[in-house]
């Protein structure tokens, strides 16, 4: 396992942070890890980076112990935290070759990650001169300049317009072919366009660890929206089996939520040859990775 993590625990006085979260990351897999504001994750991915210690349980990233090999550690792991520390008075470039006279990496690897991040006209400007998104960019190169095993990247399309989006997605993508990736954000369309996996934390536990597209698609409701070629009652519609909800906008169409984890088309399908109808609109629609969000980290008390 690249990443693996068992039992990990943190306080701060009586507030407790993390409570015995426990998971595995293989190389290859693309990770995001979500959660409410306050619930952990920036927590556990300085404990990951060997910046905060946890109270308990056991850690190791690429085979190494955060707590007694820490410096394999660090020499195995490229952070972006969310706060990106640069030096603002140096060039990128002399930021970047500072940076490798740190990890002991070849200069030629710094036109490596300028190249590979989309740095090159702004190489030869002040990391100060830089826009926001740029100066991502640079935590990135940074990030990826000693050229490491895992990525733990906290929050690293902040600030990107969109056109760098789609760019620093690509990058994370590729990466990601021969890396484990670690990332947390909060735009949930960037991690059903990036991960192969979500990991969902909330007020320290974690509440869901799945293939994306078993998230998605077998959360257990489907909303379906259809079409009949004549008018029906409401009566006849609400017999359908694991119906949870409906609404008609004049009769012939209708959209049927059903709480099921099997396909119902074939159901709306058979419902249909057994009144005399015919389908003329069907599309199904599962639940949305933002919806399956909020349904597991909202707070019923609210």
């Amino acid at each position: 396992m690249s990443l693996q993590v068992t039992g990990i625990t943190k306080s701060y006085g009586t507030e407790q942070a993390l409570k015995g979260v426990s998971f595995e990351v293989r190389k290859g897999e693309i990770v995001g890890f979500l959660g409410p504001n306050g619930a952990g994750k920036s927590t556990l991915m300085k404990i990951l980076t060997t910046y905060v210690h946890p109270d308990g349980g056991e850690a190791t990233l690429n085979g190494f112990d955060i707590k007694t090999q820490v410096q394999d550690v660090r020499k195995s792991v490229g952070y972006l935290p969310e706060h990106n520390p640069l030096y603002t008075d140096l060039y990128v470039r002399e930021f970047l070759e500072f940076s490798a006279d740190v990890f002991r990496v070849p200069k030629n690897r710094i036109q490596e990650v300028i190249d590979l991040t989309g740095l090159q006209d702004e190489s030869h400007k002040k990391i100060s001169q830089l826009s926001k998104g740029y100066r991502q960019r640079v935590g990135l190169a940074n990030a990826l300049l000693h050229d490491p095993e895992v990525l733990i990247l906290d929050e690293p399309t902040t600030g990107l317009d969109p056109n760098q989006l789609v760019e620093i997605r690509n990058l994370i993508k590729e990466v990601g072919k021969n890396k484990t990736v670690f990332l947390s954000t909060h735009i949930m369309q960037e991690v059903e366009s990036m991960c192969d996996r979500v990991i969902i934390i909330n007020k320290g536990s974690i509440v869901a660890d799945q293939k994306l597209r078993e998230l998605t698609e077998n959360g257990g409701t489907q909303i379906i929206f259809v079409e009949f070629d004549y008018k029906i009652e409401e009566e006849a519609v609400s017999q359908m089996p694991h119906l949870k909800s409906y609404r008609t906008y004049n009769g012939f169409e209708w959209e049927l939520t059903f709480e099921a984890t099997k396909d119902m088309r074939p159901t709306v399908f058979d419902f249909a040859h057994d009144n005399g109808l015919k389908t003329l609109q069907l599309a199904q629609q599962n639940k949305n990775l933002e919806k399956i969000f909020r349904e597991l980290t909202s707070n019923p008390n609210s």
